[in-house]
């Protein structure tokens, strides 16, 4: 069953996003188009954190669709809830050391969460927030 709302990323390379997600949220690949050029994905869809996020390399011949261009960020974040503070601290921490650039480091909110906010390698933006501890 497909979930009824899932952010689809344009991102490229594709199969080194596909390898970050997988390293820093522990993704879980449940589908996997490969293009008929043999060099780019065409769809891909990943469970994280029990939801789904799809990605696919850019395909400029058939849309308007295109990644960042170097030094550009992605308008679109995706935000991620965890059962515990801990997981925030964790995966900010395994996201910078493979390449992610942090804009929040983790922190307990006024709000209270435990939030933090990186860029990933390929300039889109996760929120990662967590209950603080009772």
């Amino acid at each position: 069953m497909r979930p009824p709302v899932a952010p689809y990323l344009t991102v490229s390379p594709a199969l080194a996003a596909i390898t970050f997600y997988t390293s820093v949220f522990g993704a879980r690949q449940k589908a996997l188009m490969p293009s008929f050029d043999g060099m780019r994905i065409m769809h891909c869809e990943l469970e994280i954190n029990g939801g789904s996020v799809m990605l696919a390399d850019a395909f400029p011949e058939f849309g308007q669709t295109r990644v960042p261009m170097p030094g550009e960020l992605a308008t679109a974040s995706v935000s991620l809830e965890f059962a515990e503070a801990k997981m925030v601290d964790e995966i900010f921490a395994k996201a910078a050391s493979l390449g992610a650039k942090g804009e929040t480091n983790p922190t307990n909110s006024f709000w209270g969460t435990r939030v933090a906010t990186f860029r990933d390698p390929f300039g889109h933006r996760w929120i990662l927030n967590a209950p603080l501890a009772p």
